[in-house]
């Protein structure tokens, strides 16, 4: 990688639905993104990753909220010591990240979420490459990252992650994207239009169409027919770049999900150089 490689100034979104979240209170934490992971809580985990990354730096971490942050004082270190501006979470995620975004100042944002605990420097570096690779072929507005879900069906054959089926082969989310320039905000907006439908794609699908949702259905529609149909919705321009690394397909959302990261990071020697503070 070239030492004159442009850097994404990163936005972590680290909030919680009101009520608090199964998982945090399956783990007493004060939030999802402080459930511990092989020792570390899983946003130290993705900060770490940040720190060592070659191509993003620290900006805006949006959550929790004030209330978590100001009766958990691992938290609240955790936070004074990141190099990242805390802000307070909005309404949603969408919303969040488009404050996220908006208070980063500047472009190109690397955008992920808090609870990415098995996010390694790598994958960062990788993706962001990837971005500048496929934007020099054709300019975009934002591009999403996808695991093929081969990849992580061959790593974790019982592991439950939700697939896009598309014509070309299945994917999964990364919770990678990139904003590279104020058009794709709109993006971010109409993905707080469907966010309620984030874990139905074939509702997500009905919003580009009757058209589109047949051949999704049928599975005749591609992946770049697909965000071609998306970047007319949300009249920006979206690509996509592959994240050949299983991992990057895992999130802690679920109790499972962190049996999971658990396990896979327990056979590794995981930890990152920037230190936060200690697990309780």
């Amino acid at each position: 990688m070239s030492e004159n490689a442009r850097q994404f100034r990163t936005a972590v979104l680290a909030g919680e639905r009101p009520g608090g979240s199964a998982l945090s209170r399956a783990f007493n934490v004060s939030a999802s993104v402080m459930v511990p992971v092989a020792g570390q809580s899983a946003l130290q985990r993705v900060l770490g990753a940040v720190h060592e990354s070659r191509r993003a730096i620290p900006a805006i971490i949006c959550g929790p909220a004030a209330d978590a942050v100001g009766r958990d004082p691992q938290l609240e270190r955790l936070l004074a010591q990141s190099g990242f501006e805390w802000r307070a979470p909005e309404a949603g995620p969408a919303a969040s990240a488009v404050a996220a975004v908006t208070a980063a100042a500047a472009y190109p944002v690397l955008l992920t979420a808090g609870d990415h605990a098995l996010l390694q420097p790598a994958i960062i570096d990788d993706f962001c490459t990837s971005v500048d690779v496929l934007n020099a072929r054709q300019e975009y507005d934002f591009v999403i990252g996808f695991v093929p879900h081969a990849l992580v069906r061959s790593a974790w054959p019982q592991s439950k992650r939700t697939v896009l089926r598309f014509s070309d082969g299945g994917f999964c989310g990364s919770n990678l994207f990139a904003v590279l320039n104020p058009d794709g905000l709109k993006a971010l907006a109409f993905w707080r239009r469907a966010e309620a439908d984030r874990k139905h794609p074939w509702r997500i699908a009905r919003r580009f169409g009757l058209a589109a949702l047949i051949r999704y259905v049928l599975r005749r529609l591609s992946l770049p027919a697909a965000l071609e149909s998306l970047s007319t919705a949300s009249g920006c321009r979206i690509g996509w770049v592959a994240v050949e690394h299983a991992r990057a397909a895992v999130d802690v959302d679920s109790v499972a999900d962190q049996q999971l990261a658990h396990h896979i990071l327990s056979g590794e020697n995981p930890d990152l150089s920037f230190p936060g503070p200690q697990q309780r």
